[in-house]
């Protein structure tokens, strides 16, 4: 009779090797990626340890956390062992620690460049497969009273309601505006349109003596600012 395989069993691996009693132990920081994964879907499939699984699943995204944050739950569901259940969680996991970014960005408040713009904008609207048109309202110490969601699914002058923009403005006595909005194709070039909405929006702002500070158009990693291109 054929011994039956239990090799892969994280139960038999020792004691200081299991990913659970490793971060009992030694603490969060002592995990390797593929370990944490590992907790998260607790088994693998009868050919590899759930870390085997997760070191090929991350082995698969070039062992990036933000390529495997992009990951379907169908594609997830492609690897052998991992069902709908174990995707779902892997999904879940890595939304929550997108959103923990976007909530520790949200906690530095201040403005203080363009690129503290990105920053906090970048988790929001940096990896949509859509447009989406949001402002930043400022008080005059240059920190954020709110951010709003202006548009979804395009920008064109039609889109965004410049007096709806102003209107929230001057409900919430906001002195400058940034405006922020993201390109799905990756590219950094201003289109017309984006240039003709922000002088639109600029040239409404200060009729009331609200200031437009920027505009930023994000794409998953880089940024153009139109005020440090000087277009502002």
């Amino acid at each position: 009779m054929k011994e039956k395989s239990t090799s892969f069993s994280i139960k038999n691996w020792k004691e200081d090797d299991r990913p659970r009693e490793k971060l009992s132990l030694k603490g969060r920081a002592a995990l390797s990626d593929a370990e944490l994964i590992a907790i998260l879907i607790g088994s693998g499939n009868k050919e590899e340890s759930a870390v085997g699984l997760s070191q090929r699943i991350l082995a698969s995204t070039g062992n990036s956390l933000n390529e495997l944050g992009k990951m379907s739950v169908k594609k997830l569901m492609s690897f052998k062992g991992i069902g709908e259940a174990k995707a779902i969680t892997i999904a879940a996991a890595l939304e929550l620690g997108r959103r923990r970014r976007n909530e520790d960005s949200l906690e530095r408040k201040k403005i203080t460049s363009s690129s503290s713009v990105f920053e906090l904008m970048q988790p929001v609207i940096g990896e949509l497969e859509h447009e989406e048109f949001w402002i930043l309202y400022l008080n005059n110490s240059n920190k954020i009273i709110y951010k709003l969601q202006l548009s979804k699914g395009g920008i064109t002058g039609t889109l965004v309601d410049v007096r709806l923009a102003l209107k929230h403005a001057l409900e919430l006595g906001a002195t400058s505006l940034i405006l922020v909005h993201n390109h799905p194709s990756g590219t950094l070039r201003p289109s017309e349109a984006d240039k003709q909405l922000t002088d639109k929006l600029s040239t409404a702002a200060n009729s009331l003596d609200i200031k437009v500070l920027d505009h930023l158009i994000v794409t998953e990693k880089m940024y153009f600012s139109f005020a440090d291109e000087g277009l502002l």
